[in-house]
């Protein structure tokens, strides 16, 4: 039940308002300069309510500020991986590649913020130390790294589901002699790998890009792979002009399906919007699968995702898949032993997929070689190399491609303090506790964004961002018509909606599989409401219901305290 509370009486309220506004800096305060944080910038700026942006980078972009390692793609297509909010955006810029490069994706950003002037409320280099709820004043008190403090009403917390890198824990770790690099922290003016020996731990999409790009450059290359993914070619290529002219010309349609699309994107098929899948795999014929299955090869990148519902649900359909595309796989590697140790057994699609250019073809070179960890791990790091059971591989550099802890590893990192100075760290200590992954309790007034408890990792995150920042707004300024200070939600709601994560993810083959997906990348995290699976439609439709019935369940709203006295 949703309850509503205000003072001991209300002869105060022209007071309360005028005491807080004193008080305040910012209606709210956004952390993060990625897509989605710009999105938050230009809606507040729309609703009327004065925002400030802070940003730990020295410019925006988000990920791919972060991200420089070498051959990083983004996996959907320039023209859906894109904001949609304005007009003159989507009409002024071009893409110049299918899928564009952390360059281009950074210039993107630069491109928006100036385009729509959201550089005055933008403070760069300025990472959020300290944020924590003032109980008496129902507002946000920050401490930035420039030392400044800052109270704002609102927080949102705009800091990615893919941010905080996993730092690698094994043993003699900090011996090697040589030099360590680490995927997701780059250097951002490149590392000269040529003639080094280098090893490479981890073969996810991180892993597979950097390894397809340097195996010409050094000398030897080692790869370690404990688990092979479904690498798929990424097609990728100059963007055709009539192909950019024809998509602006229809954005309104493009936009759309990715909107209704089950995984809000992938929807490009061969240049043209590519229509949902209904129906079984198990219903179909041979004929019908393979014209379909022919059909997301050629057209490249991910559109695997968009295929029989049944393939994620049933795992007679989903071999049927898994089969097909473990075929193409050795048809890409001619050495049959290593085919074997190449070719992923577990269901398709409950790792992501990888999308590659000639990764497995770089097998074929005299200067790589492949060590199999699938029986037995890495035992330690020694001051050469990398040491597995009785062999000791010595190395020049080594490249950790090792993930993310994905959805809460940012907000955990932080120094978010709630109610009673409960931190996320602490909150979130036995599994993610959120409604409808855009609040969590104890910590009213902040919303998160494409994190915990929502279905970032198989919905495009660009279209889920907007979508939840409209949500937001449009609480904020029910808010004010209200006359209300502060929304929180409960407990009772945290624990219904982790169950109906659970629900979901249980109804469909992604806890067979250790992934990211469901925390198996993490030693000791928990899926417990780590991520909403049951579909963008059911998802929408709880934000709806929520928004519709005036937040009058899951949610306790409030007026502004009085002030303190004697």
């Amino acid at each position: 039940m949703s309850s509503v509370t205000s003072s001991a009486n209300t002869r105060s309220s022209n007071t309360q308002a005028s005491q807080a506004s004193s008080a305040l800096d910012y209606d709210v305060v956004i952390v993060g300069a990625g897509f989605a944080g710009l999105t938050a910038v230009h809606r507040m700026r729309e609703l009327g309510f004065s925002a400030r942006l802070y940003e730990a980078g020295k410019d925006v972009g988000g990920t791919w500020y972060w991200n420089r390692y070498p051959g990083l793609k983004v996996d959907i297509e320039s023209v859906e991986y894109s904001l949609s909010f304005s007009y003159v955006i989507e009409q002024e810029w071009t893409w110049s590649e299918r899928y564009p490069a952390p360059d281009e994706l950074c210039r993107y950003a630069n491109f928006v913020a100036d385009r729509l002037d959201l550089r005055r409320d933008i403070q760069l280099d300025s990472r959020i130390d300290v944020a924590e709820f003032d109980e008496r004043a129902n507002l946000w008190v920050l401490q930035n790294s420039q030392g400044e403090t800052v109270r704002s009403r609102f927080v949102i917390m705009a800091t990615g589901m893919l941010n905080q890198p996993i730092k690698p824990s094994f043993k003699g770790l900090d011996s090697f002699q040589g030099q360590q690099y680490h995927s997701a922290r780059w250097p951002r003016d490149g590392v000269d790998l040529s003639g080094q020996r280098v090893g490479v731990i981890g073969t996810g999409s991180s892993g597979v890009q950097i390894i397809s790009t340097i195996a010409s450059e050094v000398g030897h290359l080692h790869v370690f792979q404990r688990t092979p993914g479904y690498c798929l070619p990424l097609r990728n290529h100059p963007m055709p002009e009539e192909y950019s002219t024809r998509v602006k010309a229809n954005y309104a349609q493009w936009r759309a399906a990715e909107r209704y699309n089950s995984f809000g994107g992938w929807v490009a098929l061969n240049y043209e919007i590519g229509e949902p899948v209904t129906g079984s795999a198990l219903d179909a014929t041979p004929e019908e699968l393979q014209a379909l299955f022919d059909e997301r090869w050629k057209s490249g990148g991910l559109s695997f995702y968009n295929i029989y519902p049944d393939v994620y649900t049933d795992l007679e359909a989903n071999e049927i898949l898994a089969v097909y595309l473990r075929g193409k796989i050795r048809e890409r590697i001619k050495d049959p032993k290593l085919a074997d140790i190449l070719t992923p057994k577990y269901p398709v699609l409950t790792k992501r997929l990888i999308a590659d250019t000639n990764y497995y073809e770089v097998y074929e070179r005299d200067n790589v070689s492949l060590v199999d960890l699938s029986e037995h791990g890495i035992d330690e790091i020694t001051p050469k190399g990398v040491r597995v059971g009785d062999t000791e591989y010595e190395f020049d550099a080594l490249v950790f491609a090792t993930g993310f802890d994905a959805l809460i590893g940012s907000l955990k990192a932080m120094d978010v303090r709630g109610r009673k100075g409960i931190t996320f760290a602490e909150h979130w200590e036995d599994g993610a506790r959120t409604h409808m992954g855009l609040m969590s309790a104890g910590f009213p007034n902040l919303f998160i964004i494409n994190a915990a408890g929502s279905p970032a990792p198989l919905f495009a995150p660009v279209i889920l961002g907007q979508e939840q920042i409209e949500w937001v707004g449009r609480l904020m300024l029910k808010l004010n018509e209200r006359e209300l200070d502060c929304i929180e939600t409960t407990s009772k709601a945290e624990d219904h909606w982790g169950g109906l994560c659970e629900e979901a993810v249980s109804a469909t083959l992604f806890p067979l599989t250790e992934s990211w997906y469901v925390g198996k990348n993490v030693p000791g995290k928990s899926r417990t409401g780590l991520a909403y699976f049951g579909g963008m439609d059911n998802y929408r439709k709880f934000m709806t219901e929520a928004e519709v019935s005036g937040y009058e369940k899951d949610f306790v709203l409030s007026a502004a305290p009085l002030a303190a006295t004697g």
